[in-house]
């Protein structure tokens, strides 16, 4: 059961992590200590990203036919507009599926290091939608995830139109959606709402990244554009300094955020890790015992 559709079709949760290839051996060895940490917690699947302006192209291949290949996890490859025109995606995909991947990320993507604005590639794609209809397209049989974003894209010039482009990017054979990440859950119940009245039925995967440093706070609002709630900045500002008595807080916090989340109809939980162990084992673990204990 490869494909991302097939285990989100299951009636418990699914349990996923999102990993980025490494850019030195230090960190390779650090994605493998983590890999080899979680994976022990039996993860439905795994993502590997692309990189901004597709920067780790052949590292994304192949870091997701070693995670499957090795730990037999499905590994979901990441794949952007940027960068590539109609015949390279196409050898992409025709690699990806030659190594036995089956799932994609399709994205818009970011734009290359140092420019601020997405330029298409000549005979490239321009949306995320685009990219979607073209792996349809090519008879390659891929599941197909997309992002969605509770609290709108900020490239969007309105909610209403985010929403309208996330139902051709549907429309266009996406099989499931995940969200950018998020810290308060009424965003994610009140999107889905909205989601749902467009005609949207795809699974929505919320994602989730615990904070594990207080200087990470800053840096998710401006890159994400998520809002982190004051009474959760406030706490953290109060152990900024003892780094043990703010990971125990903020796990705290992301275990009772996904706890509502899955007793509220989220079909599962989608952890950026960062590429970092210790937080997601801790939460995912407890998390199990959680859920497991509801069903007795």
């Amino acid at each position: 059961m490869h494909r991302i559709s097939d285990r989100l079709k299951k009636k418990q949760p699914v349990f996923s992590f999102e990993f980025f290839p490494p850019k030195n051996d230090d960190g390779e060895r650090l994605l493998m200590q983590t890999i080899e940490d979680l994976k022990a917690l039996e993860p439905d699947f795994v993502s590997v990203t692309y990189g901004a302006g597709g920067s780790t192209r052949a590292k994304t291949r192949e870091w997701v036919r070693s995670i499957q290949d090795r730990y037999a996890i499905p590994a979901m490859a990441h794949l952007t507009c940027v960068g590539s025109g109609r015949e390279e995606i196409r050898s992409i995909l025709e690699d990806l599926y030659s190594d036995g991947i089956r799932n994609i990320m399709a994205l818009r993507g970011d734009p290359p290091k140092g420019e601020t604005a997405f330029v298409a590639p000549a005979d490239g794609f321009r949306y995320a939608n685009e990219l979607i209809s073209f792996i349809r397209s090519t008879g390659l049989d891929f599941c197909l995830g997309a992002a969605a974003y509770p609290e709108v894209h900020g490239e969007a010039p309105s909610a209403a139109e985010d929403l309208r482009n996330l139902k051709r990017k549907v429309d266009a054979g996406a099989d499931f959606l995940v969200t950018q990440l998020f810290f308060d859950n009424e965003k994610y119940f009140s999107f889905v709402d909205q989601v749902r009245a467009a005609g949207i039925e795809v699974p929505v995967v919320p994602g989730i990244m615990p904070i594990t440093a207080f200087k990470q706070i800053e840096r998710f609002t401006a890159m994400a554009g998520c809002a982190i709630p004051d009474s959760l900045v406030k706490s953290l500002a109060g152990v900024q300094d003892d780094a043990e008595a703010l990971l125990n807080l903020s796990l705290e916090f992301t275990l009772r955020q996904c706890e509502e989340l899955l007793s509220k109809g989220a079909p599962g939980i989608h952890f950026y890790t960062l590429n970092q162990s210790r937080a997601t084992a801790i939460i995912l673990d407890r998390l199990r015992r959680s859920v497991s204990a509801e069903r007795r």
